[in-house]
Protein backbone atom coordinates (compact mmCIF):
# COMPACT_ATOMS: atom_id res chain seq x y z
CA UNK A 1 0.00 0.00 0.00
CA UNK A 2 1.05 3.53 -1.15
CA UNK A 3 2.24 5.51 1.93
CA UNK A 4 1.47 9.21 2.45
CA UNK A 5 2.90 12.36 4.22
CA UNK A 6 0.50 13.73 6.82
CA UNK A 7 0.49 17.15 8.13
CA UNK A 8 -0.65 17.99 11.32
CA UNK A 9 -0.60 22.33 11.94
CA UNK A 10 -2.31 24.14 15.07
CA UNK A 11 -2.18 26.60 17.84
CA UNK A 12 -0.12 25.58 20.99
CA UNK A 13 -1.90 22.65 23.35
CA UNK A 14 -4.16 21.34 21.01
CA UNK A 15 -3.34 18.16 21.36
CA UNK A 16 -1.16 18.28 17.80
CA UNK A 17 1.32 15.49 19.37
CA UNK A 18 -1.50 13.57 21.02
CA UNK A 19 -3.50 12.86 17.92
CA UNK A 20 -0.21 12.75 15.37
CA UNK A 21 1.06 9.49 17.87
CA UNK A 22 -2.40 7.89 17.65
CA UNK A 23 -2.20 8.12 14.01
CA UNK A 24 1.33 7.01 13.32
CA UNK A 25 1.02 4.18 15.78
CA UNK A 26 -2.28 3.27 13.92
CA UNK A 27 -0.51 3.56 10.49
CA UNK A 28 3.35 2.23 11.03
CA UNK A 29 3.73 5.36 10.08
CA UNK A 30 7.36 7.36 11.78
CA UNK A 31 6.01 10.28 13.95
CA UNK A 32 7.75 13.35 14.38
CA UNK A 33 7.23 15.99 16.84
CA UNK A 34 8.66 19.21 15.14
CA UNK A 35 7.76 21.54 18.32
CA UNK A 36 10.22 19.52 20.45
CA UNK A 37 13.20 20.40 18.19
CA UNK A 38 11.98 23.74 18.38
CA UNK A 39 11.87 23.36 22.34
CA UNK A 40 15.92 21.95 22.62
CA UNK A 41 17.41 24.75 20.99
CA UNK A 42 15.58 26.93 23.04
CA UNK A 43 16.53 24.91 26.08
CA UNK A 44 20.28 25.13 24.43
CA UNK A 45 20.02 28.88 24.35
CA UNK A 46 18.64 28.89 28.31
CA UNK A 47 21.25 26.76 29.27
CA UNK A 48 24.41 28.64 27.30
CA UNK A 49 23.14 31.90 28.80
CA UNK A 50 21.70 33.63 25.22
CA UNK A 51 17.94 33.87 26.35
CA UNK A 52 17.00 34.50 30.19
CA UNK A 53 15.51 37.45 31.78
CA UNK A 54 16.19 40.13 29.94
CA UNK A 55 19.22 38.48 27.90
CA UNK A 56 18.83 37.67 24.41
CA UNK A 57 22.37 37.00 22.49
CA UNK A 58 20.73 36.02 18.80
CA UNK A 59 23.98 36.41 17.38
CA UNK A 60 26.46 34.22 19.78
CA UNK A 61 23.14 31.53 19.27
CA UNK A 62 23.08 31.67 15.73
CA UNK A 63 27.36 31.31 15.97
CA UNK A 64 27.13 27.83 17.55
CA UNK A 65 23.56 26.44 16.19
CA UNK A 66 25.25 24.57 13.37
CA UNK A 67 27.14 22.54 16.11
CA UNK A 68 23.65 21.74 17.85
CA UNK A 69 22.91 18.11 17.45
CA UNK A 70 19.47 17.26 17.36
CA UNK A 71 17.84 13.48 17.04
CA UNK A 72 15.10 11.16 18.03
CA UNK A 73 15.50 7.92 20.18
CA UNK A 74 12.67 5.57 19.90
CA UNK A 75 11.65 4.66 22.86
CA UNK A 76 9.70 1.10 22.81
CA UNK A 77 8.00 1.48 25.89
CA UNK A 78 6.44 4.78 25.02
CA UNK A 79 5.39 4.22 21.36
CA UNK A 80 7.20 7.37 19.88
CA UNK A 81 10.96 8.99 19.34
CA UNK A 82 12.11 11.00 22.68
CA UNK A 83 14.30 14.17 21.61
CA UNK A 84 17.99 13.83 22.24
CA UNK A 85 19.95 17.43 22.68
CA UNK A 86 23.51 16.70 22.09
CA UNK A 87 22.97 13.62 23.35
CA UNK A 88 20.71 13.85 26.26
CA UNK A 89 17.58 13.32 26.41
CA UNK A 90 15.62 16.29 27.42
CA UNK A 91 11.99 14.99 26.84
CA UNK A 92 11.31 15.98 29.76
CA UNK A 93 12.99 19.22 30.67
CA UNK A 94 12.04 20.63 27.16
CA UNK A 95 8.22 20.53 28.50
CA UNK A 96 8.76 23.12 31.49
CA UNK A 97 6.90 26.52 31.56
CA UNK A 98 10.09 27.84 31.32
CA UNK A 99 10.86 27.07 27.62
CA UNK A 100 7.48 27.07 26.84
CA UNK A 101 7.98 31.25 27.52
CA UNK A 102 10.63 31.64 25.38
CA UNK A 103 10.44 28.79 22.48
CA UNK A 104 8.42 31.43 20.42
CA UNK A 105 10.76 33.98 20.50
CA UNK A 106 13.59 31.25 19.39
CA UNK A 107 11.09 29.76 16.70
CA UNK A 108 11.27 32.78 15.00
CA UNK A 109 14.71 32.86 14.17
CA UNK A 110 14.89 32.77 10.45
CA UNK A 111 18.01 30.88 11.15
CA UNK A 112 16.74 28.40 13.30
CA UNK A 113 13.76 27.69 11.78
CA UNK A 114 15.85 27.32 7.61
CA UNK A 115 18.26 24.92 9.50
CA UNK A 116 15.28 22.70 11.37
CA UNK A 117 12.96 22.83 8.44
CA UNK A 118 16.03 21.29 6.19
CA UNK A 119 16.03 18.62 9.10
CA UNK A 120 12.71 18.08 8.70
CA UNK A 121 12.39 18.10 4.73
CA UNK A 122 14.93 15.34 4.56
CA UNK A 123 13.21 13.11 7.49
CA UNK A 124 10.01 12.73 5.04
CA UNK A 125 11.76 12.67 2.27
CA UNK A 126 10.71 8.51 2.23
CA UNK A 127 7.39 9.30 3.25
CA UNK A 128 5.14 7.12 5.75
CA UNK A 129 5.31 9.76 8.33
CA UNK A 130 3.27 12.12 10.32
CA UNK A 131 4.72 15.56 11.32
CA UNK A 132 3.34 18.19 13.31
CA UNK A 133 3.96 21.65 13.90
CA UNK A 134 3.44 25.33 13.19
CA UNK A 135 4.47 25.33 9.47
CA UNK A 136 4.06 21.26 8.52
CA UNK A 137 1.25 22.30 6.03
CA UNK A 138 2.62 25.16 4.68
CA UNK A 139 6.13 24.95 4.30
CA UNK A 140 7.68 21.63 5.53
CA UNK A 141 5.77 19.64 3.16
CA UNK A 142 2.75 21.95 1.18
CA UNK A 143 2.41 19.31 -0.93
CA UNK A 144 1.06 16.77 1.80
CA UNK A 145 -1.33 14.46 1.07
CA UNK A 146 -3.43 15.06 4.26
CA UNK A 147 -2.91 18.24 6.14
CA UNK A 148 -5.26 18.81 9.28
CA UNK A 149 -5.37 22.16 11.48
CA UNK A 150 -6.05 21.82 15.01
CA UNK A 151 -7.57 24.87 16.92
CA UNK A 152 -9.13 25.24 20.15
CA UNK A 153 -10.45 28.16 22.61
CA UNK A 154 -7.42 29.48 24.24
CA UNK A 155 -9.14 29.00 27.63
CA UNK A 156 -9.63 25.14 26.84
CA UNK A 157 -6.69 24.83 25.84
CA UNK A 158 -4.93 26.28 28.73
CA UNK A 159 -6.62 24.25 31.12
CA UNK A 160 -5.12 21.08 29.26
CA UNK A 161 -2.20 22.73 29.74
CA UNK A 162 -2.24 23.51 32.91
CA UNK A 163 -3.53 19.94 34.20
CA UNK A 164 -0.48 18.57 32.24
CA UNK A 165 1.38 20.77 34.39
CA UNK A 166 -0.15 20.00 37.76
CA UNK A 167 0.29 16.42 37.06
CA UNK A 168 3.92 16.52 36.37
CA UNK A 169 4.31 18.04 39.36
CA UNK A 170 5.10 21.70 38.60
CA UNK A 171 4.70 24.64 40.37
CA UNK A 172 2.01 26.56 38.28
CA UNK A 173 -1.25 28.82 37.85
CA UNK A 174 -4.03 28.58 35.36
CA UNK A 175 -3.49 32.56 34.78
CA UNK A 176 0.36 31.95 33.59
CA UNK A 177 -0.79 29.32 31.51
CA UNK A 178 -3.25 31.02 29.89
CA UNK A 179 -1.69 34.13 29.31
CA UNK A 180 1.43 31.67 27.66
CA UNK A 181 -0.91 30.51 25.58
CA UNK A 182 -2.10 33.86 24.46
CA UNK A 183 1.53 35.57 24.04
CA UNK A 184 2.78 32.11 21.74
CA UNK A 185 -0.24 32.36 19.95
CA UNK A 186 0.39 35.74 18.96
CA UNK A 187 4.12 35.69 18.53
CA UNK A 188 3.14 32.23 16.16
CA UNK A 189 0.47 33.88 14.34
CA UNK A 190 2.41 37.55 13.82
CA UNK A 191 6.26 36.11 12.92
CA UNK A 192 7.71 37.39 9.51
CA UNK A 193 9.34 33.77 8.93
CA UNK A 194 6.73 30.88 8.48
CA UNK A 195 4.00 32.19 10.46
CA UNK A 196 1.35 30.21 11.91
CA UNK A 197 -1.56 30.08 9.46
CA UNK A 198 -3.85 27.25 7.97
CA UNK A 199 -3.13 25.95 4.48
CA UNK A 200 -5.63 26.72 1.85
CA UNK A 201 -6.47 22.32 1.53
CA UNK A 202 -5.83 21.84 5.19
CA UNK A 203 -9.10 20.48 7.53
CA UNK A 204 -9.90 22.12 10.22
CA UNK A 205 -10.51 20.42 13.46
CA UNK A 206 -11.92 22.48 16.47
CA UNK A 207 -11.65 20.14 19.49
CA UNK A 208 -12.97 22.49 22.39
CA UNK A 209 -15.46 20.06 22.63
CA UNK A 210 -14.75 16.78 21.12
CA UNK A 211 -13.23 13.98 22.93
CA UNK A 212 -9.72 12.14 22.26
CA UNK A 213 -11.70 9.40 20.20
CA UNK A 214 -13.85 11.04 18.38
CA UNK A 215 -11.06 13.00 16.99
CA UNK A 216 -9.01 10.07 16.15
CA UNK A 217 -11.51 8.74 14.69
CA UNK A 218 -12.21 11.42 12.57
CA UNK A 219 -8.72 11.54 11.40
CA UNK A 220 -8.01 8.56 10.93
CA UNK A 221 -11.01 8.04 9.09
CA UNK A 222 -9.39 11.05 6.93
CA UNK A 223 -6.31 9.69 6.54
CA UNK A 224 -7.68 5.67 5.39
CA UNK A 225 -9.56 7.48 2.45
CA UNK A 226 -6.51 9.35 1.24
CA UNK A 227 -3.97 6.36 1.51
CA UNK A 228 -6.78 3.79 -0.24
CA UNK A 229 -6.73 6.38 -3.33
CA UNK A 230 -2.91 7.47 -3.60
Amino acid sequence: MKKITIAIDGFSSTGKSTIAKQLANALSYVYVDTGAMYRAITLFAIQSGFIGGKTFKKQALLKVLPSVQLRFVYNEALGYGEIFLNGVNVEKEIRTMEVSNKVSKIAAISEVRQLLVSQQKKMGKDKGIVMDGRDIGTVVFPDAELKIFMTASPEKRAMRRYKELLERGDDVNYDEVLKNVQDRDYIDSHREDSPLTQAEDAVAIDNSDMGLEEQFERVLSLANRIIEKA
